[in-house]
């Protein structure tokens, strides 16, 4: 048995109104995955800051490599070997990939001028270590997304790292990048690095994970190795509870006949196709494809935060404006954008004011708002998507991943829009929020409502709609019910037509 390389004992940290952490401790050997889950809001990531040096523990220890550990910034964590590679990526855009590898150890020549053959070499040595085929002088902007995270694996793995950590890496990425990333998690663990992996991902923890530790409510639940737990068990000791299943399929409401929203050659910029789609009254319409397929671009086109170069958005059959977000919004559209925190709230106000942002009318009177009505309405929709949050004048930013998407689930469910848009609504939530959120959809379609979800995880499609429409190349490729359901199929309408697509170009 290999040895412990990180000791963690009885660690606690504390917020304002918030226990994150309580006396937690665990055990990361040397050369292992360990696997850390707990829906949003476990400690996660206050453990994860505690251990790279971004946030002080309140109480317990920390032994690195049999020496006390106990880092007061990240500078330090890096220098001990501790290397985290977050959901956010950490690069500057502007700069070169080598530049980026290297930059805060770039060589030098006469200890003052970069040495660019130098940074030239050792680039090409690292990228080929993490298996990414790009030139080393390429602007970081004009990568793609896994690109981007093999180029941030690829700083860590070029300096002295004993511990990467690693934040939901697949979430953005296709099921080949997915096999790449583990592929190359594998060939660093056989050579002696210890990996911790934070994922939301059940199923794909059994491909890579060693063992696996669960948290809740900022308290350790308990340490298992892989082979020894199933997902049900996981899911239990995340939760504190038994679910049934993890997409809720509901047989009613039955979705009615008629169209709710029609969407006839819609146009979108950098593609020639015209894109036509309806969304049923009492539906959720699940959009697939594969990266790159224009998925996002056509929901933005049809809530009018892209610009439409032709073709036509109807609502109940009435023929629509909509030129702006503004426009969707005041005829009952709402989209939950892809990028939350940039896209989908002001992360600097209060989580009152996020939830009322697109509903003020409803509280406000010859321009003056009814704070105590705002507060409210806000403080029942926080309530029912059981957001947590010490106060509802808390900084949005402040809180978990999940909450935040619960925040923008919650604007849009106060605003009472009749179609209701959703990019990409359960990336980074745990398996518990998953659920909930899953649920409050069948509430929302018992009340009229439709819904159309954009995702790149099939299992959730599958699971959760009704139909689903496969977009290839900025075209819908297929449609397919759900008495015919298969991923086989749902992928050869991406894959067939994609490939079509780039052979006729």
């Amino acid at each position: 048995m290999e040895p412990d390389i990180l000791s963690i004992r009885n660690l606690s940290k504390y917020f304002p109104g918030v226990r994150a952490l309580s006396d937690v401790s665990l055990s990361v050997r040397k050369g292992e995955v360990h696997v850390l889950v707990g829906e949003n809001g476990a400690g996660k990531s206050t453990l994860i800051k505690i251990i790279c040096g971004i946030y002080a523990p309140d109480g317990g220890t920390m032994v690195l490599a049999g020496d006390p550990y106990s880092p007061r910034t990240p500078r330090e964590a890096i220098d001990k070997g501790i290397r985290v590679v977050y959901q956010e990526f950490n690069l500057l855009s502007y700069l070169s990939v080598a530049e980026n590898i290297f930059f805060d150890r770039l060589p030098r020549r006469g200890g003052i001028w970069v040495d660019r053959k130098k940074l030239f070499r050792d680039a090409v040595e690292t990228l080929r270590r993490v298996g990414l085929d790009v030139d080393p002088w390429a602007p970081v902007e004009l990568l793609g997304v896994a690109q981007m995270q093999l180029v941030e694996i690829a700083k860590a793995v070029s300096s002295k790292c004993r511990v990467l950590i690693l934040d939901e890496p697949t979430a953005t990425l296709s099921p080949g990048e997915i096999s790449r990333l583990f592929e190359i998690i594998r060939t660093e663990k056989r050579q002696g690095l210890t990996v911790i992996y934070i994922s939301h991902h059940l199923k794909e923890i059994y491909e890579i994970g060693d063992r696996i530790t669960v948290l809740r409510n900022g308290e350790l639940v308990g340490t298992k190795k892989t082979e020894e737990i199933d997902i049900p068990r996981i899911v239990s000791m995340m939760v504190g509870r038994q679910m049934d299943a993890e997409y809720p399929f509901m047989d009613s409401p039955e979705p009615t006949d008629e169209p709710l929203l029609e969407v006839k050659g819609l146009r979108i910029a950098s593609s020639p196709h015209e894109i036509s789609f309806h969304l049923k009254k009492g539906e959720i319409l699940g959009i697939s494809g594969l990266v790159g397929s224009r998925r996002t671009e056509t929901v933005r086109a049809v809530f009018g935060a892209d610009k439409k170069f032709g073709g036509s958005v109807s609502l109940e059959g009435r023929l629509l404006n909509v030129a702006s977000p503004g426009d969707a919004v005041r005829e009952g559209i709402c989209l939950l954008t892809e990028d939350r925190k940039s896209q989908g709230l002001v992360l600097d106000m209060s989580v009152e004011a996020n939830i009322s942002l697109a509903a003020l009318d409803k509280f406000s009177r010859l321009g003056l708002i009814d704070k105590k009505k705002e507060r409210a309405a806000a403080e029942n929709m926080a309530t029912e998507l059981a957001i947590k949050t010490p106060s509802m004048l808390q900084l949005t930013r402040n809180l978990s991943g999940g909450n935040q998407q619960k925040v923008v689930l919650a604007k849009w469910i106060l605003r009472d829009a009749r179609v209701l848009i959703f990019d990409e609504p359960t990336r980074g939530i745990d398996v518990g929020a998953k659920y909930e959120i899953y649920l409050l959809l069948w509430r929302l379609l018992a009340e009229g409502k439709g819904i159309v979800i954009v995702s790149s995880d099939l299992n959730e499609l599958v699971g959760i709609c009704h139909r689903i429409v496969v977009f290839s190349n900025g075209a819908v490729s297929g449609e397919v019910l759900r008495r015919d359901f298969q991923q086989e199929k749902i992928l050869e309408y991406a894959y067939r037509v994609s490939h079509e697509g780039s052979d006729a170009e």
